[in-house]
């Protein structure tokens, strides 16, 4: 029941590339204000990846397990994938469950106000362009 045949896997491989597209975007426009309020430099940061490529990998497979829900989700809730039940889905997701999460892990972890901007927002992106995608490919 896990993996259902009904979802379009084209439209989650295609989601995840999108969201990965726009990860890159993002991360390089902010890149000095995400680590600022990281509060890490470029070497501590590289340092702490271990091998470089691990962080994007991980990344990926995330991306593609939200994309995989997004698509399972969004006939069962709003009874049909269109580009607009996409995007509603994906903002739901964010708002109920990835913002908050991301919210109370920062707080208790002493993280700046400025990393939950930029990265909820950056996830935020993601959901939206994944649902928009999904919901294209209907």
């Amino acid at each position: 029941m896990l993996l259902s045949a009904s979802v379009n896997w084209l439209a989650v491989i295609v989601a995840t590339i999108a969201s990965m597209a726009l990860g890159f975007v993002w991360y390089m426009a902010l890149a000095k204000q995400w680590m600022a309020a990281l509060g890490k430099t470029r070497e501590q940061i590289m340092s702490a990846a271990g091998n470089q490529a691990t962080p994007f990998i991980i990344a990926a497979v995330m991306q593609l397990v939200m994309a995989y829900f997004l698509a399972l989700l969004t006939p069962k809730m709003f009874g049909a994938t269109t580009l607009a039940n996409g995007a509603m889905m994906g903002f739901w997701l964010w708002l109920g469950f990835v913002i908050t999460s991301m919210i109370i892990n920062h707080r208790y972890q002493g993280s700046r106000w400025s990393l939950t901007v930029i990265d909820g927002g950056y996830l935020l992106g993601v959901l939206l362009v994944q649902g928009i995608v999904i919901g294209l490919f209907g």
